[in-house]
This record gives C-alpha cells, sequence and structure tokens, in this order.
C-alpha cells in the first residue's frame, strides 16, 4: 500500500493501523454506567483519568445515582472533588446536571447529543463520550489529544474541535468513529505527546507530515 496523500487517505490509514496497535478501544475512566461516566467526564476537565479515578469511588459511593446527587450539599460535593481541580465549578455542574436528569428525563442519562449537551457541564465532547462508550452510538468525541493528533496527521487544518470532529466524521463510517477517537486517545497519551512525541515508535511515523522519521527521507 502507497503513503496516502490525502486527510480521508490518512485518517482511514491511521484507523486501520491504530486498531491493530491497541485492540481494545478503551475509555480509561472507570464507571458502571451512564450516570457515572457522565460525571467522570466532566470531573476530567483539566485533569487526569488517574486523578479522576481516585475520586470517583468516594463520589458513587455517595452519590450513586442522579437523584442522590441533585440533591447534595454542594460543600460536600467540593470535599470530594477538591483534588481535580476547578471543584467550585465542577461541583455547580455535578448537581446541576444531575437535577437536569431528574427533572427532565425522568432520572435517566438521555442519549441523544442534542439533549446531552444541554445539561450543565456537558458539550459535545463530554456528550459524544457517553454516546459511544455506554451506549455504542456514533460519536466522534475530540479532547486535546484527538486535535492534537489530527493536526499532526493532517488531517485537518482546523482548531475548532466541532469544526475537527465534523470534518473527521467525513473520513470515517459512523460505526468506527467513537473507537477512532478513544485509540487516537490511548496514542496521545502513550506514543505522540504533547512535547516529545516519541516518532521512531509510532505506527504512523512512515505517513506522519509532522513525524521527524518522515521529514528525514
Amino acid at each position: 500500500m502507497g503513503t496516502p496523500r490525502t486527510p480521508k487517505g490518512r485518517a482511514r490509514t491511521a484507523a486501520s493501523r491504530l486498531a491493530s496497535e491497541y485492540p481494545e478501544a478503551i475509555c480509561e475512566l472507570d464507571h458502571s454506567n451512564a450516570f457515572e461516566l457522565l460525571a467522570a467526564t466532566i470531573l476530567s476537565a483539566q485533569c487526569t483519568d488517574a486523578r479522576v479515578n481516585l475520586v470517583t469511588p468516594a463520589l458513587f459511593e455517595r452519590y450513586p445515582g442522579p437523584h442522590e446527587l441533585s440533591v447534595a450539599d454542594p460543600d460536600e460535593v467540593a470535599g470530594i472533588i477538591r483534588s481535580t481541580g476547578f471543584y467550585q465549578s465542577k461541583t455547580r455542574h455535578l448537581i446541576g446536571m444531575a437535577q437536569a436528569v431528574v427533572e427532565r428525563y425522568d432520572g435517566e442519562v438521555p442519549t441523544r447529543l442534542e439533549d446531552l449537551v444541554t445539561l450543565p457541564g456537558v458539550g459535545r465532547k463530554t456528550g459524544n463520550v457517553v454516546r459511544t462508550v455506554v451506549f455504542g452510538l456514533p460519536g466522534l468525541p475530540v479532547d486535546t489529544h484527538v486535535k492534537r493528533l489530527s493536526n499532526r496527521l493532517g488531517l485537518t487544518e482546523h482548531d475548532d474541535p466541532v469544526k475537527i470532529e465534523h470534518q473527521l466524521n467525513s473520513f470515517l463510517p459512523a460505526d468506527e468513529r467513537g473507537a477512532f477517537s478513544l485509540r487516537m486517545i490511548l496514542h496521545g497519551r502513550r506514543v505522540c505527546d504533547a512535547r516529545a512525541p516519541r516518532c521512531s515508535d509510532c505506527v504512523l511515523a512512515d505517513f506522519c507530515p509532522s513525524s521527524s522519521l518522515s521529514r528525514r527521507r
């Protein structure tokens, strides 16, 4: 197979190689249902998944569902999640999200992206995470890793996550988008680091326009 020359070609080749590199497209936020993943993803803003996973067991033990969280004492929630950073705004978002789920959706996390993004603290990225990981529905979450890798691979010239999402959607079948995003995130964390990408260990290096290896050819 020749070197892919177009953004769509690079996206399809990247999807294929990353699927071989990471057979299990996993979300690294611990959760057992849609509510827990929604709350964990809200907490993950400007915070590592590892830190969130240290916090959520206590949070979910105290507030196992949206009904319990919707009537929570904000100071108590803030005390539990303080180490994730920006805990005051995250507390408002968590309680507001739970109240909206209870009041508008009878305590069930909605599946439509149009509904998810109306919840406090939930944007397209968070909504797409829940849709793809829990419900198995089409969606392509664009986080900082997906954005960085998409630009390095020459898949897009956009900086806006929504524009990147729509462009990547046009390259990939709907049923592959969620797994592609998860694998891009894993690859960004493990190989294509923001400051020191390990191009010599990268399965995409031979066709990546930003690779130090491809530039030597």
